[in-house]
């Protein structure tokens, strides 16, 4: 295991850019005594740092939050995002963290590092947080649309090593999401992955608990909640619009009456306790999994405390090596999927 874990940090992404990376590195680092950091963007950008456990890593460019994939990829080949990924196909650090553009950042990692070996596409796996206090692990949180079942079991296999490494919990439960926890609920696709994460389960490749329900995310009914991109983003967004309208009702002055005013008070202990609960800073830090290399995005508009959290992932991840324990667990399952896409081959197509 390497005693010194070196982070390669896009100081430039995200909404703040160095007014609040350069302040979380200053925060992480004093938490992190054998920690160092590679400081990647603009030199002038940076001038207030000065810890010499921090090195200054120049990119001429900024991939902005609303950049098209193409020209972030093809275009602005000296982007903070693309140098602080490079760092860690280059050995010189073990994880790159970046707020910025999600499409950017994931198309620009796959380019640089590769995918890994028996996955076909990596995955977006973030924390959501849950009424017991943890959080419930999610993916794929936006990358991949479209999912076959093969590529799910993917993303059950790959999000359980995640949370075996953060979370010390070596058999996470693992729930697939759908319409219903009955085994015939959801469509052809949702099915056929249930009938795969069963045969996974009974393999020893997971930990399968069986079909959940929305509500079950954030009951905390299992450790991992495996869907498609489409609807994990969506999940996402809500659960931080749920955030923000808790704090909204916090900060609200309450002015109308004196009734108001006596709800808001006896109201604000219990809003308050569940705030910091679900409070998303908590959980930042999405792993993008399936790749070379570990890449983590923070949310863009993270601030001193939440960027300083994906530091953290990136870290713990890096210390209990990872990507060792993603490899592990995809070869122990190959034989499930390649049989599996054997008999995809070898189905003959119906005729109408």
């Amino acid at each position: 295991m390497t005693s010194v874990i070196t982070l390669a940090v896009d100081c430039m992404g995200g909404d703040h850019g160095p007014r609040v990376t350069l302040a979380a590195c200053r925060r992480f680092l004093a938490q992190h005594p054998q920690a160092r950091l590679l400081l990647v963007g603009q030199p002038e950008a940076l001038t207030s740092w000065t810890d010499t456990r921090g090195q200054i890593v120049a990119a001429s460019e900024v991939v902005g939050m609303d950049d098209p994939i193409e020209i972030a990829l093809r275009r602005k080949k000296d982007s903070s995002m693309r140098i602080a990924i490079e760092q860690v196909k280059q050995g010189s650090a073990q994880a790159a963290v970046s707020a910025g553009n999600t499409g950017a950042l994931m198309a620009i990692a796959r380019y640089v590092l590769k995918t890994m070996d028996g996955i076909d596409r990596p995955a977006i796996a973030g924390q959501m947080p849950n009424f017991k206090g943890g959080g419930t692990t999610m993916l794929d949180l936006g990358a991949n649309v479209d999912c076959s079942p093969e590529h799910l079991l993917q993303f059950a296999v790959m999000g359980s090593a995640l949370v075996s490494v953060l979370q010390g919990n070596e058999t996470p439960s693992v729930g697939l999401l759908n319409v219903g926890e009955e085994v015939i609920k959801g469509n052809e696709v949702i099915k056929k992955t249930g009938e795969l994460l069963r045969s996974a389960s009974q393999a020893g490749d997971l930990n399968f608990y069986g079909n959940v329900e929305g509500n079950d995310i954030f009951k905390g009914t299992v450790d991992i909640v495996i869907c498609d991109g489409f609807v994990g983003n969506v999940a996402l967004k809500a659960s931080e619009g749920l955030a923000t309208m808790i704090s909204g009702f916090l900060t609200a002055e309450f002015t109308r009456s004196i009734f108001t005013k006596l709800l808001a008070f006896l109201a604000y202990p219990v809003l308050s306790a569940f705030k910091s609960r679900v409070d998303h800073r908590r959980y930042n830090g999405a792993a993008l999994l399936g790749l070379r290399g570990l890449v983590f995005k923070s949310h863009g508009s993270a601030d001193e405390l939440a960027f300083e959290t994906a530091l953290n992932r990136a870290y713990d991840a890096s210390r209990h090596q990872l990507l060792d324990r993603v490899q592990a667990r995809i070869a122990h399952a190959a034989p499930l999927l390649a049989g599996m896409q054997a008999e995809r081959v070898s189905t003959p197509v119906p005729h109408e």
